[in-house]
């Protein structure tokens, strides 16, 4: 990977890779070419000095076959499968001086760029900045951005792990977008894909032992984490999150479904990747943290290293979306039906312990999953709640949000339940004014025989459940992107107006109220019936009820001298006996004293 010089001006570079089962590698440059000597101090790598400037064009081939871009690439101008281009770094003049932003206190929301606006560009979406900010979000989730066939995709096949999907605006637009979003006091938190690439444009195995098929995932071989070879394949991976964080100035990484990260050495990547992120932090002076994706309820993961965990920061709460999404729709299918049977449970389990499964019998898993918090230990802002992501809403059959089937009265019950409560809430681009706009499942690759693989696979999948193959939209299809996208004009027009000043007077109480920035999980009391499907949480002085039936309840908070500070329909004050009566698919948040 070179280092260019000042801009415009070619030096004299040092062009590496790793390439151990190579007899020979020759440096492309600019039509050029030349040989490639071994390093003497690093086994497997081969390097060249040669003159670059910022923007030229580079490969490598192994052993006189085809030209390669680099592994390490900064750029991919013409895709994943052109030749590199030379990236300098600094030649971008950043505007804002700023200190970073950690995980206490936040608000996230997470964004694909490809259609977050119509233009589907980094630039595009950093003009909508200031309605994040207006709204009180305090950093924004950038679905993975990694360079993948095609122009529209959701990015979870990407590759070149170092570089910026060309469509999007590449490096430089990725850095204006970050600039911008600072200048608006909001952090940027970026999403990688450290357990699989490609497959179309996965050129690492011609490298070297990237790979291994000692484990199989959902998409295939396995990542190289503890195999021969293994140190520059976690290197490599170790390489690219922390670039994203200098280089780009990103303030944390969410990491794409480790529980896929196969590892049985002593020391596991995950744990050597938060000692690195925290050691750069320290090195940077600002906070910066590492959000998981996991599905395995095992609390070692966001336990300190010092304690015995791996030290990630935070993860998402998969447990929470689930018991929330049950108690809002009654559906039971899937891994839902963990939940179903008793949802108002399953949701004051998980506000009060973390997790649902901490060592309970998962039907759908046929086995018992999940460990127990350690509420003592555990901060409630180690974990990320939401009504809905991008998983929960584009992997349905088609892409439906919440609100194509449920009243804005259970859309602001979802809203409350997540920014009122305890863990670090999230959002899924539009949620906040109930997005019309379905997200479905789209792709734009370019080798036919995966394109028609993957149509296939996706109405396959949902035969299986019931639906009709013309129901199911072809992802390969552009008007499936197209109907992806936002349509910001929804946000002037009932009932989504209404829905969006609710979402900001929420997230401005969580920012207001000190009792709903409480770390502490043992702290929340709540309590429920099933039967008449009311819900009540207390945090501090601050009590939330919330009616999911139709019909009014009587909903007892033990706070007679309590005041209401928000409410989705008109409520009176609490009786003598504290009682707070609630019209129906509607909630309340109320202050004591």
């Amino acid at each position: 990977m070179p280092q260019p010089g000042d801009e415009g001006i070619p030096s004299v570079q040092q062009f590496e890779v790793w390439a151990p089962q190579a007899d020979r590698v020759t440096l492309h440059l600019e039509g050029a070419t030349r040989a490639m000597e071994r390093d003497p101090d690093r086994a497997g790598w081969w390097t060249s000095d040669a003159e670059a400037e910022d923007g030229a064009r580079y490969g490598y081939s192994l052993d006189h076959g085809p030209v390669l871009p680099d592994p390490r690439s900064r750029r991919q101008p013409d895709g994943p499968d052109g030749l590199s281009a030379v990236v300098d770094h600094g030649r971008y003049a950043w505007r804002t001086e700023w200190t970073g932003r950690g995980l206490p206190d936040a608000v996230l929301y997470e964004l694909h760029v490809g259609t977050y606006t119509r233009e589907g560009t980094l630039d595009a979406a950093a003009d909508r900045l200031g309605h994040l900010a207006e709204l009180g979000v305090t950093h924004v989730e950038l679905m993975p951005l990694c360079p993948f066939p095609g122009r529209h995709g959701w990015g979870y096949e990407g590759v070149s792990l170092w570089a910026v999907h060309e469509p999007y605006g590449g490096p430089e637009a990725l850095k204006r977008f970050v600039d911008r979003a600072h200048d608006q006091g909001l952090g940027v938190v970026l999403d990688v894909v450290h357990n699989h690439l490609g497959p179309s444009g996965n050129h690492l195995p011609q490298f070297g032992p990237y790979f291994t098929d000692a484990y199989h995932t959902p998409w295939g071989v396995a990542v190289n984490l503890d195999g021969s070879g293994s140190d520059e394949v976690r290197a490599y991976l170790i390489g690219s999150a922390l670039a994203w964080l200098r280089d780009y100035g990103i303030d944390g990484l969410r990491l794409d479904a480790v529980h896929e990260l196969h590892d049985k050495r002593a020391l596991h990547f995950l744990e050597e990747l938060s000692t690195e992120v925290d050691g750069l932090a320290d090195e940077l002076g600002r906070p910066l943290f590492l959000i998981a994706e996991s599905d395995l309820c095992d609390p070692r993961l966001i336990t300190p290293r010092s304690e015995g965990g791996l030290g990630l920061h935070a993860q998402w709460n998969d447990d929470f979306h689930h018991a929330l999404h049950t108690a809002l729709t009654g559906e039971s299918q899937g891994y839902y039906g963990d939940f179903a049977r008793a949802p108002l449970a399953a949701l004051a389990k998980t506000l009060t312990g973390g997790f649902f499964h901490d060592g309970t019998y998962s039907s759908f898993r046929g086995r018992r999953h999940g460990r127990p918090l350690d509420l003592t230990r555990i901060s409630a802002h180690r974990l990320l709640g939401y009504s809905q992501t991008h998983d929960q809403v584009g992997n349905r059959a088609q892409g439906d949000r919440l609100a194509a089937s449920l009243s804005p009265g259970l859309l602001a019950c979802a809203a409350v339940l997540t920014i009122a409560g305890p863990f670090t809430p999230m959002l899924f681009m539009g949620e906040e004014w109930a997005a019309s706009t379905p997200w479905q499942f789209f792709t734009d690759h370019t080798d036919p025989a995966l394109a028609e693989a993957v149509r296939r696979g996706r109405r396959r999948e949902f035969a299986a459940h019931g639906w009709a193959e013309e129901d199911i939209p072809d992802p390969q299809d552009p008007a499936t992107r197209d109907r992806s996208c936002l349509d910001w004009s929804e946000r002037e027009r009932e009932p989504h107006a209404r829905v969006l000043a609710w979402y900001r007077e929420l997230i401005a109480l969580r920012h207001g109220l000190p009792d709903l920035s409480d770390p502490d999980l043992a702290a929340v009391r709540v309590s429920y019936d099933e039967q008449a499907r009311w819900f009540a949480f207390r945090r501090g002085d601050v009590r939330v009820a919330v009616n999911l039936s139709k019909e009014p309840a009587a909903i007892p908070l033990s706070a007679s001298n309590a005041r209401v500070l928000a409410s989705w329909e008109p409520v009176g004050a609490p009786d003598e006996e504290g009682t707070l009566v609630v019209p129906g698919e509607s909630c309340a948040v109320l202050v004591q004293g």
